[in-house]
């Protein structure tokens, strides 16, 4: 049985409140143990032996908000390639979303996503499954034989259910197969046809305005609904200021409600879509630095729990349209790790690199209820090796994605994942 030591890295494993350096031993994809004593010269020479000095050691980073664009839409990404940029980026597991073709909206399609997850991914795949059938927002899925089927979470996302009364009965369903509900918050009245934040840049360049509120309204609806039944409900995406100040005053009642950020939001404002570029179209939209602050507060105070990057990945041909034509939408699961590192822990220092690897494992991994997320002896040998001072420039034709839909394509990063392994297994490495 091949045995893996990571030797004289600095182990963070909030899971276990490990914060120093040590050891840690891979045995037949699982975790073996972790040792403080650094008795690596007694071990046999046919050890294999990683030496991590000046590099964090932790848990395989999760991401629970990427698009796999299979089945049905390959020609953006599939799930070989979807997981072969994951794994570069330093994530051993994804959650991938239902908007597919067809939807995620039944236990076959749920299956297929699995077999194929099995036999092509290089990662973890966890799927999860439409809250409605075909994500129209009028009928719900049927949600007992998806989660039969194994989805981790039910979730409506690129798509936001209108209907109150359908997103009730959606969450006491949800609540009897023990199953979070995580919504794309966006009331389509306010929003119409938005393309850009609205406010001052919206004006400037001609372009419809998307107000905050449009997010704001659907944040504290779901915080009213997770209150009266009970059923955790994560709020995917959030880019307004309201939206982290609803939050926080839901969760200091106890409210089963929680949020993410993705790294756009916290790295570019409005401002940058002045030169029409639709590498910096998405939904949400970019917002003010007003906003940028309180999202970077609500992580430092708790009130935002998970870092995600919600890739979304487009053909070429599809973003050189017109502004307003353009789907929305970036990759980022290649520098999703780098961006929150450079902007959280080493410029705006709002929380401490142990605190970022906790909102990439124990607390998606609470979240979701998955067996990841530790090196707790036993575990899946999922662990991801970072640099946080490694400097390099992000170039987009590295991507392992099938697309290169990105904003920061040349930007100077510094923080990195240097090596992922899965079950034992390096399957990436710089």
């Amino acid at each position: 049985m091949k045995t893996t030591l990571i030797t004289n890295g600095h182990i963070i494993d909030p899971a276990n409140g490990i914060d120093r350096v040590g050891d840690v031993y891979l045995s037949g994809g699982k975790i073996a143990k972790v040792d403080f004593e650094a008795t690596v010269r007694k071990h046999p020479h046919d050890l294999d032996v990683i030496d991590a000095s000046g590099l964090v050691v932790c848990p395989g980073l999760i991401d629970i908000h990427v698009h796999l664009r299979e089945p049905g839409q390959s020609a953006k990404e599939t799930i070989a390639s979807g997981t072969r940029a994951a794994a570069a980026g330093g994530f051993t597991s994804v959650v991938c979303m239902p908007n597919t073709s067809p939807a995620v909206d039944n236990a076959s399609v749920v299956t297929s996503i699995k077999d194929r997850a099995a036999h092509e991914a290089c990662v973890h795949v966890f799927p999860t499954g439409a809250i409605t059938k075909n994500i129209a927002g009028e009928e719900l899925a049927p949600i007992g034989s998806m989660h039969k089927a194994g989805i981790v979470a039910l979730t409506d996302d690129g798509h936001c259910v209108q209907n109150h009364e359908l997103m009730r009965r959606a969450l006491e369903y949800a609540r009897m197969f023990g199953l979070v509900v995580m919504d794309h918050c966006q009331d389509y009245n306010l929003v119409g046809k938005g393309v850009m934040h609205e406010g001052y840049w919206s004006t400037v360049l001609g372009l419809p305005g998307w107000p905050s509120l449009g997010e704001e309204t659907i944040v504290a609806r779901n915080a009213q609904l997770a209150e009266l039944c009970d059923t955790p409900i994560h709020c995917q995406h959030l880019s307004a200021a309201g939206s982290v100040r609803i939050l926080r005053e839901a969760r200091k009642r106890g409210v089963k409600i929680s949020g993410e950020i993705c790294p756009h939001h916290i790295a570019l404002t409005d401002e940058s879509i002045r030169a029409f570029d639709t590498n910096f179209k998405m939904n949400p939209p970019l917002r003010t630095q007003r906003d940028i602050d309180a999202l970077i507060e609500g992580v430092a105070d708790g009130t935002i729990t998970i870092l995600a990057s919600d890739h979304a990945p487009h053909c070429g041909y599809e973003k050189e349209v017109e502004f307003d034509m353009a789907p929305f939408g970036i990759v980022g699961l290649e520098t999703e790790l780098a961006l929150f590192i450079d902007i959280l822990v080493h410029k705006t220092k709002a929380i401490s690199l142990s605190r970022l690897v906790e909102m990439f494992t124990r607390e998606p991994a609470s979240l979701l209820g998955l067996d990841r997320g530790t090196l707790s002896p036993g575990a899946v040998a999922d662990v991801t090796l970072i640099d946080p001072d490694c400097e390099w420039t992000v170039d987009k034709a590295q991507f392992q994605s099938r697309s290169r839909n990105t904003p920061f394509h040349g930007w100077q990063l510094k923080g990195r994942a240097v090596r992922t392994i899965v079950a034992g297994e390096t399957v990436w490495q710089l």
